[in-house]
């Protein structure tokens, strides 16, 4: 009798044809996300460990906020007023570098001065010594916190907040007026806005 020879080639072919996709779709790519920001990296001041700074994973500089770029080419610093009372101050200006840092700016570009009570970042900061609190000031790679006492200290950053959070008149007038200075692109001052305008009419 007769065998009947197998057919290797349904072997072959029992995987189903894989060339083409169905329908004509081509398997979509998985594309990289922004940069996960669930929430902002903790900062000076705020609760929990001190942190090592990290590799910023900001977007770089020139992706920044459309703010006053030939800011540098100008003496004058972009102005912004946020109305706040004494003891809400301080949280208003820490909102204000929060929104600074979530638009792209980098920690090192940021200075935030006080007129009434320091951050309190900075009175730990100081318990170790003036000059771990400076040079972390001199290492110019995170956001610095200084009193309207040593901000003379501090040099110029792109973007200066100024927390109008009590303190004698003096002081006010003195962290505004050294705030105006060192501001090199956007000024930020955060209080009340007629004693705000008064030091700055003064200013002017």
């Amino acid at each position: 009798m007769p065998l009947i020879p197998e057919e290797p080639q349904i072997h072959e072919s029992a995987q189903g044809p894989r060339a083409t996709p169905a329908s004509g779709r081509t398997a979509p790519t998985p594309r990289p996300v922004p940069g996960p920001r669930p929430v902002a990296p903790p900062r000076p001041g705020r609760p929990g460990p001190l942190r090592p700074t990290p590799p910023a994973q900001r977007a770089p500089r020139d992706a920044a906020p459309a703010g006053p770029a030939p800011a540098a080419a100008s003496a004058t610093p972009q102005i912004q007023l946020i109305p706040a009372s004494v003891e809400g101050a301080l949280d208003a200006a820490e909102e204000a570098v929060d929104l600074l840092l979530d638009s792209g700016r980098a920690p090192g570009d940021v200075l935030v001065l006080t007129t009434g009570d320091p951050h309190p970042w900075a009175t730990h900061e100081l318990s170790f010594g003036e000059a771990a609190y400076w040079a972390q000031h001199d290492a110019g790679d995170d956001v610095f916190y200084a009193d309207a006492a040593t901000a003379g200290r501090a040099t110029s950053r792109p973007v200066v907040v100024v927390a109008v959070n009590g303190g004698p008149e003096a002081a006010a007038a003195t962290a505004l007026s050294l705030a105006h200075e060192r501001a090199g692109a956007l000024l930020i001052v955060c209080g009340d806005p007629q004693r705000i305008n008064g030091v700055l009419g003064a200013k002017a």
